[in-house]
């Protein structure tokens, strides 16, 4: 991928919902949420704090997190459904 998100933005590609219930009912697409947990893809290099020096982010690429269900802006980056979010819209990390 060849997009670099600037200051304290994230991409994340969103993680595959599930398919089925626990009681093992088939969930059709139409019906389906979107998933809130998603995998970091590419980070920014950080934001800069009231003294001017850079704080870098907590997150990293590979780094499989959560996030509230309106956060980001959906883009398609080389065929691929991502999302572009600030790092204070992530909630945590899952792992």
């Amino acid at each position: 991928m060849k997009f670099r998100p600037l200051h304290d933005r994230v991409v994340v590609r969103r993680l595959d919902g599930e398919e089925k219930t626990k009681g093992g009912i088939i969930i059709p697409d139409t019906a389906k949420e979107k998933p809130q947990e998603g995998e970091v893809v590419a980070v920014g290099a950080g934001a800069r704090d009231d003294a001017g020096k850079l704080v870098a982010l907590d997150v990293k690429k590979g780094d499989r997190v959560l996030f509230g269900k309106w956060s980001g802006t959906e883009v398609k980056i080389d065929g691929q459904d991502l999302l572009i979010m600030k790092e204070s819209d992530i909630m945590g990390i899952v792992g």
